[in-house]
């Protein structure tokens, strides 16, 4: 019996015994002691997704540095390493001319025509599908021009370009807009017809009017195909751009850089322009679009990664 009434002693000397989960949060709650910290979660994704990016940008380096020794071991041509470019690219930075133009003058150049080009078709493309998505004829009827259209390389706008508004900027802001519009009609039109049927019953059960429907049910179900639209269209747009500047008889412009240093030979200045056009383009994609579907997938309570 002593033993027995000395163990207990001990166990009771050990501490309080655990308490329950609900009891714990009572408990943690009347000390003032709860603090979630989703700040510090937050950071580790962005460090996360940060780390990643610099590891492809890393491999790029590498492989690049590897084909510029290769060639120039193989062929003794001097390949512009990604040293030689950013030292170049930090000249014209500093004021230094390309073609009687400076690299920002260039870069906006390019850019201004993009942007008119895109917002034009955009929204086209978004007034179009949102037409061909609330009705199953006007669909039928939409669906055929623009995969057509869908169809068409950018490239091949080139000679109807020509034809139609001659050399010069009217020619590179019709190729972008005939080449972003059909991937953000078709990508929206599809969003809203392929909502999931249980948010048309759920939403008729509830008395929502046919306007209602579409624009608080169906337009915000297919709202990620739609910026999956708008993300496809961005690429393609910007690559016929390119192209446009390259052919169409502007005297300013990335793509004019491109053609030019062909004639020169300044290939170090043909992999400036590469290097910025890459720059904008995963800029635009990785920062701009990444939050724009993140706080949208947010917004529609869909898991975010």
């Amino acid at each position: 019996m002593a033993l027995e009434e000395e163990h207990v002693v001990k166990r009771g000397n050990a501490g309080p015994s655990p308490l329950a989960p609900e009891d714990a949060i009572d408990d943690a709650i009347s000390r003032n002691v709860v603090h979630f910290d989703l700040t510090a979660s937050r950071a580790r994704r962005w460090t996360y997704l940060a780390l990643i990016g610099l590891v492809g940008v890393a491999i790029t380096v590498l492989a690049w540095q590897a084909v510029s020794m290769l060639v120039y071991e193989m062929k003794g041509i001097v390949y512009p390493s990604p040293l030689d470019t950013v030292m170049r690219l930090g000249d014209l930075i500093a004021g230094a001319r390309l073609y009687d133009h400076t690299i920002a003058e260039h870069m906006f150049s390019s850019l201004a025509r993009w942007g008119i080009g895109y917002l034009l078709a955009a929204a086209s493309g978004i007034v179009m599908g949102m037409l061909m998505g609330s009705s199953a004829v006007i669909n039928g009827i939409g669906m055929t021009p623009m995969t057509v259209l869908q169809l068409i390389p950018g490239l091949a706008w080139i000679p109807i370009a020509l034809l139609l508004f001659g050399l010069g900027e009217t020619a590179t802001i019709f190729m972008i807009y005939m080449t972003v519009l059909p991937a953000v009609a078709i990508s929206t039109a599809s969003g809203i017809r392929e909502a999931p049927p249980v948010y048309r019953r759920a939403a008729s059960i509830l008395g929502t009017s046919r306007t209602g429907m579409f624009f608080r049910v169906l337009l915000p179900a297919g709202s990620l195909q739609m910026l999956n639209g708008l993300r496809i269209g961005l690429a393609n747009g910007w690559r016929v751009l390119i192209a446009a500047e390259m052919i169409v008889g502007v005297g300013l412009g990335l793509g004019y850089v491109l053609v030019q240093s062909r004639w020169t030979l300044d290939f170090e200045a043909a992999f400036v322009s590469i290097l910025v056009i890459c720059g904008i383009g995963l800029f635009i994609e990785k920062i701009l679009f990444s939050v724009a579907e993140r706080r949208l997938r947010d917004r529609l309570g869909l898991e975010v990664d």
